[in-house]
C-alpha cells in the first residue's frame, strides 16, 4: 500500500483546524438569518459577533473594527479604492503605491485606475525599498488626492518579513493611508495593528485553518472607511452588504482563536522542522538555492531553486512522489508561470522556484519523507544532466 500523501503547501491553504471543525459542527443547526430580529436570527448574530471578537483579538483591535468579507481578495478590492469617508465627509485618494512583490489581489489595484498606480521596487534580498518609497511619496501630487500605500507583511512565496512598521512611519509622514496584507503573517507573527501602524489590515480564514470563503478587512478605527464595494441591505454596518456566511465565519473565529493561543509553541516547533528540512536539502544538493535564507522569514516557508530543474517539472515530480508543494503562489487558477517575486528581486525568473510551506500538523516523519523525495528528484536531475 502506498504511503499517505504528504501535504506541504500550507501557504496556499491550511487543512481545517480541529477547533474550527468542531465549532462548525456545533453551529450546524444555527440556521437563522443573522440580520433577523427573532430568536433564531439573534442566535446566528451572537455567534458571528463572537467570531468577530476572536478575529479582532488576533490582530490586537476592537471587534467594531472588523468587517467580514468572502475572503482576502474581496477585502483587498474593498479597501483599494480612491473613495473614502471620514465620518460623513468624503476623502479622495489620488494614487496607489504597492510593492513589486504583492499578491495579485493587490497588484491589480482594486478600484484604482491603472494610470494612478505605481510599483515600489524591492531589494535583491526581497525587501521593499524604503528609500524608493520615500522618494515616490515626496513626488506625490497632493492636489490629486492623498496617497495610499499597500505593502504585505509576509511575502507569500519567499516568506520574507517586510519592514512595515518603518514603512508606516514614512507613509503617515506624507499624509497617506497604509494598507497591510497580513494573510501570510496571521498565526506566524504576532500581530498588533496599532503597533504596526497600519490603517487597514487584510486577513484570510483558510490560511490559518479556517474554512474557505471568509476573510476580513480590519480598520485601525471606525471613523475612516472605504466606499462599499457591495451595495445592498447594509449588513456589516453598511460596509459590506449581503447575508453573512455564518458557518464560515464561526469557523474563522475558532481558527483565529487557535492561532492566537498556539502561536508561540506552534512556531517554535515549525521552525525546528524547517531547519531540519533545509539541512537535509543542502546535504542532498549542495547547489540548491534557498531564496531569502539570509534574511528574516516566517518559520514555515522555504522557496527554493534546483538549478537545471524547471518549476513545473519539479512540481510534477514531487506530486508523483506523493508530496504536494507549489510553484510559487496558488492564486492563478492553477496556471504556472514565471515568479514576479523573483523578477522583482533581480533573479532569473526562468530558473523557476518551488515553495514548501509547513503547518501545525507537520511532523518530523513528514520532514524525513520530504528530504527523501527531494534527494531522489535531485539525483534524477543530476543523472539527466550527465546523460545530456
Amino acid at each position: 500500500m502506498a504511503p499517505p500523501r504528504l501535504y506541504l503547501d500550507w501557504n496556499a491553504t491550511a487543512p481545517l483546524h480541529p477547533a474550527a471543525r468542531e465549532a462548525i459542527m456545533r453551529a450546524i443547526d444555527i440556521f437563522g438569518n443573522p440580520n433577523s430580529v427573532h430568536g433564531e436570527g439573534r442566535a446566528a448574530r451572537a455567534a458571528i459577533e463572537c467570531a468577530r471578537r476572536k478575529v479582532a483579538a488576533l490582530v490586537g483591535t476592537d471587534a467594531g473594527n472588523v468587517v467580514f468579507t468572502s475572503g482576502a481578495t474581496e477585502a483587498a478590492n474593498l479597501v483599494l479604492t480612491p473613495d473614502f469617508r471620514m465620518g460623513r465627509t468624503p476623502l479622495r485618494l489620488g494614487h496607489l503605491y504597492f510593492s513589486a512583490i504583492e499578491h495579485p489581489a493587490v497588484r491589480e489595484g482594486g478600484r484604482f485606475a491603472k494610470e494612478t498606480m505605481t510599483e515600489i521596487p524591492v531589494t535583491e534580498a526581497g525587501i521593499v525599498d524604503l528609500n524608493a518609497l520615500a522618494s515616490l511619496l515626496d513626488a506625490h501630487d497632493k492636489a490629486a488626492g492623498l496617497p495610499m500605500v499597500a505593502i504585505m507583511l509576509v511575502n507569500n512565496e519567499t516568506g520574507i518579513v517586510q519592514p512595515v512598521e518603518a514603512a508606516a512611519k514614512i507613509v503617515h509622514a506624507h499624509g497617506g493611508l497604509f494598507v497591510v496584507d497580513a494573510v501570510q503573517a496571521a498565526g506566524r507573527i504576532g500581530l498588533d495593528i496599532g503597533r504596526i501602524g497600519a490603517d487597514f489590515m487584510i486577513v484570510s480564514s483558510h490560511k490559518i485553518g479556517g474554512p474557505k470563503g471568509a476573510g476580513a478587512l480590519i480598520a485601525r478605527g471606525e471613523a475612516l472607511m472605504p466606499r462599499p464595494l457591495i451595495q445592498g441591505g447594509g449588513q456589516e454596518r453598511g460596509h459590506r452588504s449581503g447575508t453573512q456566511n455564518s458557518l464560515a465565519l464561526i469557523g474563522f473565529g475558532a481558527a483565529a482563536e487557535a492561532a492566537a493561543c498556539e502561536f508561540e509553541a506552534r512556531n517554535a516547533a515549525i521552525g525546528a522542522l524547517r531547519e531540519r528540512l533545509e539541512a537535509g536539502m543542502r546535504r542532498a544538493a549542495a547547489d540548491v538555492i534557498i531564496h531569502g535564507a539570509g534574511g528574516e522569514r516566517v518559520t514555515n516557508t522555504i522557496f527554493f531553486t534546483l538549478p537545471g530543474l524547471k518549476a513545473e517539472t519539479g512540481q510534477i515530480a514531487f506530486d508523483l512522489e506523493g508530496v504536494a508543494l507549489s510553484a510559487g503562489s496558488a492564486c492563478s487558477s492553477g496556471r504556472l508561470g514565471e515568479s514576479h517575486v523573483l523578477t522583482a528581486m533581480g533573479r532569473d525568473a526562468k530558473l523557476g522556484a518551488l515553495r514548501i510551506s509547513l503547518g501545525f500538523s507537520t511532523t518530523e516523519e513528514d520532514i524525513d519523507r520530504a528530504i527523501a523525495a527531494f534527494a531522489k528528484i535531485a539525483c534524477r536531475r543530476r543523472s539527466a544532466g550527465e546523460a545530456a
